[in-house]
């Protein structure tokens, strides 16, 4: 499926009125500084529709970018490493656990993205595990495998399968676009 249309909606720290739309939710997840915001730009075929950073933490509230006027990609904070202080890590964490556990959302799919060249942190692990408790359908990510020599990809992916108990993972390189299509099929079979 291709993406026509693509903009920022807003953002949030806690209950808003966005929450009620009926419109499927997409939860994009991963540690800070994994690609989700430049994983979105991809899909989106928009190079800043997303603003990403090499700096963790960029994101410090909950993202909504309508998608062909019917769907919201949603982009959460990293969880794991950022460079801010406790409290303000802490209020993030809260953030991503009240909006993927606690809020009333019907979120429709959840993208948990993993760094294939660091392979699944136990913040992934702990993540990937919550989530599966919700039965919500989750698609994982091995994204940055263009930093990784052709061999140690099905490696790093043999991990993450290990450690999810997961079959399928995608492959994914912002970079090459690989795992692009792939993706995009994944979120919008069934939305």
């Amino acid at each position: 499926m291709d993406i026509k249309s693509a903009e920022f909606v807003k953002g949030i720290m806690g209950t808003d009125k966005i929450l009620e739309d009926n419109k499927p939710q997409i939860a994009f997840v991963g540690r800070s500084n994994v690609g989700k915001s430049s994983i979105i730009n991809l899909l989106a075929n928009r190079k800043n529709l997303v603003k990403s950073s090499s700096k963790p933490g960029k994101t410090k509230q909950i993202n909504f970018f309508l998608i062909n006027k019917k769907v919201f990609f949603v982009d959460l904070p990293g969880y794991g490493f950022m460079k801010m202080d406790l409290k303000k890590k802490e209020k993030i964490r809260k953030l991503i656990i009240w909006y993927l556990f606690r809020s009333e959302v019907e979120i429709s799919k959840v993208i948990l993205i993993i760094d294939a060249k660091t392979g699944p942190t136990d913040f992934d692990i702990e993540m990937f595990n919550l989530l599966k408790k919700t039965e919500r359908e989750i698609i994982i990510v091995a994204n940055k495998i263009d930093k990784l020599k052709k061999n140690d990809v099905m490696k790093e992916i043999k991990k993450i399968k290990e450690n999810t108990g997961f079959n399928e993972i995608i492959p994914f390189s912002t970079k090459t676009k690989e795992g692009k299509e792939k993706l995009l099929e994944k979120i919008f079979n069934y939305v």
